[in-house]
């Protein structure tokens, strides 16, 4: 039900001034759907003027199956001894990378497991070997998880690993595996992918040594609000924080729904209202996020589209392929042309532009 007090608190919001945690709190639990949506926009309209959203064209590679964190939410990964587990070769991932090239991309994602046999030195020189031939192609490689892996294999401080993986051509960190950033939910979803705080400072650190870094979050695991409004003023103080070092923190947010189906957890998928309710918070929470993205893979392109009316000003990206999240259930395919993801920011009223990693505009259409 929505009251004076949220309405106050919306007309802040639009206004540009910061929600506290207790705001948020209170906003989240009284403000209904359409007024909170409307504000998102009015936001995004404040940030974004130019009638303009933005989409990458990339291409998302699983490099390896293997992990040992055994994420009970997670339908793609595979024991090391497992019969179905693999490692591409050098070779395999530079043709996908090459077709990416073909295709007018400027990102690959490289994505994979806490693999325990893989030393720092096979991601320097893939690292090295994907840059060597394509140094046109931003390399937004590993997670968190998979650094502070490499960190505990070498016996070094993920600071000296972060700076070797960016000397050999990493040039981003990607926010993979934040889920909800409050230990309560990761030590019962995923009790050995590490805390918040970890997530946080590697992300830190990729920022200090001038990497792209971006924001995430997944929903729906059973958590508790709190824990929601959490995730996303630790993600706002670690921007502040960042911003204030060195101007370079976190690109832009994204968020989805837990997807459950044929991951060991299960439980129940949440809806597409949810997700749409859970976009316009976070526009309204990050008031020091310039980009927030919609999440077509897990949501689908009707949704994703819906999102731009509510605090999103980004589409995502092509990925060419995808893995992960279509392996637990996201029945909405795994690529989309750049022409399907123009269409869909046209049908929406909305300039569809070409970005980079860095949201630099290289096309507007």
């Amino acid at each position: 039900m929505r009251t004076a007090v949220t309405g106050d608190l919306l007309q802040n919001a639009i206004a540009g001034q910061r929600l506290s945690f207790d705001d948020g709190m209170r906003l989240y639990q009284e403000a209904d759907d359409a007024a909170l949506i409307a504000a998102a926009d009015a936001v995004r309209q404040r940030k974004h003027p130019d009638g303009v959203v933005t989409y990458l064209v990339d291409r998302n590679v699983n490099y390896t199956n293997v992990c040992i964190i055994d994420c009970g939410f997670c339908a793609f990964y595979r024991k090391p001894a497992s019969a179905e587990a693999y490692l591409l070769t050098h070779d395999q991932i530079g043709q996908k990378v090459a077709e990416l090239a073909s295709w007018g991309g400027s990102r690959v994602l490289l994505q994979g497991g806490v693999n325990p046999y893989l030393k720092l030195e096979y991601y320097t020189d893939l690292l090295r070997y994907l840059k060597g031939r394509f140094p046109d192609i931003q390399l937004d490689a590993f997670s968190p998880v998979e650094v502070r892996n490499i960190a505990r294999i070498e016996k070094r401080p993920l600071d000296e690993i972060l700076r070797a993986l960016h000397e050999a051509g990493m040039d981003g960190l990607p926010g993979g595996g934040a889920e909800i950033l409050d230990n309560r939910t990761r030590n019962r979803i995923a009790p050995h992918k590490g805390t918040w705080e970890s997530w946080i400072e590697a992300e830190r650190l990729a920022q200090r040594e001038g990497m792209t870094t971006s924001a995430t979050m997944v929903f729906g695991f059973g958590e508790e609000l709190e824990e929601r409004v959490l995730t996303l003023t630790r993600l706002r103080e670690l921007q502040d924080e960042s911003l204030a070092y060195n101007g370079n923190g976190f690109t832009s947010f994204i968020c989805w729904s837990y997807q459950p189906d044929h991951t060991a957890m299960g439980g129940e998928r949440a809806s597409g209202d949810e997700y749409l309710r859970m976009v316009a918070f976070a526009r309204l929470m990050l008031d020091n996020f310039v980009n927030i993205s919609a999440s077509w893979p897990s949501q689908g392109a009707e949704l994703a589209g819906r999102a731009l009316h509510g605090g999103a000003n980004d589409f995502g990206s092509t990925m060419m392929e995808e893995n992960v999240v279509s392996a637990a259930g996201a029945d909405v395919g795994t690529c989309m042309t750049v022409e399907q993801i123009q269409a869909d920011i046209r049908a929406q009223g909305f300039r569809p532009a070409k970005r980079d990693s860095d949201y630099h505009i290289l096309e507007l259409f």
